[in-house]
């Protein structure tokens, strides 16, 4: 019977057969079988081939199965001993905090949150120019939550998963207990007209904000002291916020028709451009655009507050006064890599008369399926699935999961940056990786770690709609290149944006990743760009 259903399927195969007859490898075999009349025998030579081709595919989703169940068992007992040193360094954190800075410093790593309540019944959100603040109650706070992510405080793990059991069997033994019931609900009606929950480390980062209270104006034991990462603080004075770090290249003669602003990406820093793109542009293009490259928020030189949450407003607001305002700058294009794109386009949206080109160099927008209730965890967990292999996966997991380790990880190779740059300078004498290093290094772990969590995984659930107001509005140009072997940012998240915005230009570079996308090829993506601000929008 077997036979027989492969001579079924192998009769399309007569003419394959008789092809063979023209092969130097199987003339003599074929031209017997054909002059003898053989075809039976042929069809079973054919189905005896299927057959171990059958056997080889199902040898290969067997070990594809295999190496996916071995990759989940070494994950999940890899991560679960993360897990424990993750909760481990937090403690051995807590303790030197309050040994050398007399506090230690509020983390998320505690699943629990408390009432938070104010005298006033109010709560800051922002501060405008540093001399003013605004204030909303307690019923417009969901605002400001929703510029936090709750990936910040909710990272489902081992160790949180244990002590939300314990926390449960303890509040059904104080429901259990006569007594504290009582003292709960007195405490519950006392006030529960102006309380709302929260994560306790974004309270007590609000409350010192609330209090005017600048804790740390020195860098933490944990940051880099040097005179690179710390010049923010002599370039402004106590009474006025500092700005961003901005480097600029304007023409010498003449006056630029516009200007473009370049973003980097996460844990970079504006030597990404100006290292790379700016000596390589043309002439003309140097006399007819102003060239702006900044350092965001708590990267490169720019300033690094301690009590900042690095939210998606915050960012913006420091790109407007910094940039937008400090420069005059009206009209502008947009070049913007990785983590940037997110902030590229959330200017676009607040400036739909002003920009007038994106170009977004792998953009992390992650298309969320519908009915998903919390786009904020599946864009996590798409980015950070908790899986050693591939490496990539490790790193990022790495990177979004554990807060004690990445500052770990940030005193040791953060705050040592100068012999690290020192050993890569004199091992490699390469000035491009050199630059790239010193972009990475320049940074402080509370602004890294906010930074990923408010900027990738908070606006998860805005992207859409932000990607909707771009594709209404035709005066914006869309431009979209990624490396094809990129295996940081997938390349469907470049055609998610094409299939939101259809008119959206996508360029996959060939044997290109994250970081070669430019580097290697400043040259050719210097032309590029030019062609795309001088061609007019169709």
């Amino acid at each position: 019977m077997l036979y027989y259903q492969h001579y079924i399927k192998l009769r399309s195969l007569v003419p394959i057969a008789y092809m063979i007859t023209f092969t130097s490898s199987y003339s003599s075999l074929a031209s017997s079988f054909v002059s003898h009349n053989t075809t039976p025998f042929l069809f079973f030579f054919l189905c005896v081939i299927c057959m171990q081709m059958d056997v080889m595919k199902r040898t290969r989703s067997i070990l594809k199965l295999s190496g996916r169940v071995l990759n989940e068992a070494v994950s999940f007992i890899v991560f679960c001993a993360l897990d424990l040193v993750d909760y481990m360094l937090c403690f051995l954190f807590k303790a030197i905090d309050m040994l050398i800075e007399g506090e230690w410093k509020p983390c998320y790593c505690s699943s629990s949150a408390k009432e938070a309540i104010t005298s006033s019944g109010k709560i800051l959100v922002s501060e405008q120019g540093g001399e003013s603040t605004k204030i909303v109650s307690l019923s417009s706070t969901k605002l400001m939550l929703e510029d936090i992510s709750d990936t910040l405080y909710s990272r489902p793990s081992l160790v949180s998963e244990l002590s939300s059991f314990t926390l449960n069997e303890l509040k059904k033994f104080k429901l259990e207990d006569p007594i504290l019931q009582q003292q709960t609900m007195r405490g519950t009606s006392l006030c529960s007209s102006s309380s709302f929950t929260m994560n306790t480390t974004i309270v007590e980062m609000l409350q010192c904000k609330i209090g005017r209270q600048e804790k740390h104006t020195i860098p933490r034991w944990s940051d880099c002291d040097c005179n690179l990462c710390t010049s923010w603080m002599s370039s402004s004075s106590p009474s006025t916020k500092p700005n961003l770090f901005v480097r600029s290249q304007v023409p010498n003669i003449g006056k630029a028709k516009e200007d473009v602003v370049f973003i980097h990406g996460f844990i970079s820093s504006s030597l990404f451009w100006t290292e790379t793109l700016f000596p390589n542009f043309s002439r003309r293009a140097r006399s007819s655009y102003r060239l702006f490259a900044v350092d965001l928020l708590g990267f490169g030189r720019s300033p690094k507050p301690s009590d900042s949450l690095y939210t998606l407003s915050e960012h913006l607001e420091m790109i407007e006064k910094s940039l937008l305002e400090a420069h005059n700058v009206k009209s502008f294009h947009i070049v913007a890599h990785s983590l940037g794109c997110i902030l590229a386009l959330s200017l676009a949206v607040k400036y739909p008369h002003s920009v007038k080109s994106l170009t977004f160099l792998a953009p992390p927008f992650y298309p969320v399926p519908k009915g998903e209730a919390h786009a904020t965890q599946y864009v996590m967990r798409k980015i950070a699935p908790r899986r050693v292999w591939p490496i990539v996966s490790l790193g990022a997991s790495l990177v979004c999961w554990y807060e004690h380790i990445t500052r770990m990880v940030c005193f040791l190779i953060c705050k040592n940056h100068r012999l690290w740059e020192f050993l890569t300078k004199l091992l490699t004498r390469n000035r491009v990786r050199t630059f790239l290093l010193e972009g990475f290094f320049c940074h402080t772990h509370n602004a890294a770690w906010h930074t990923l969590h408010n900027i990738i995984c908070g606006t998860a659930g805005e992207i859409g709609t932000y990607l909707d107001a771009i594709k209404n509005n035709f005066n914006v140009k869309v431009t979209i290149f990624h490396g094809k072997d990129d295996e940081v940012i997938p390349i469907e998240c470049s055609y998610e944006v094409q299939r939101r915005i259809p008119r959206a230009d996508v360029r996959v570079i060939d044997n290109k990743d994250h970081i070669t996308i430019v580097v290697g090829r400043q040259k050719a993506f210097a032309r590029e760009l030019e062609e795309i601000w001088s061609t007019p929008n169709n």
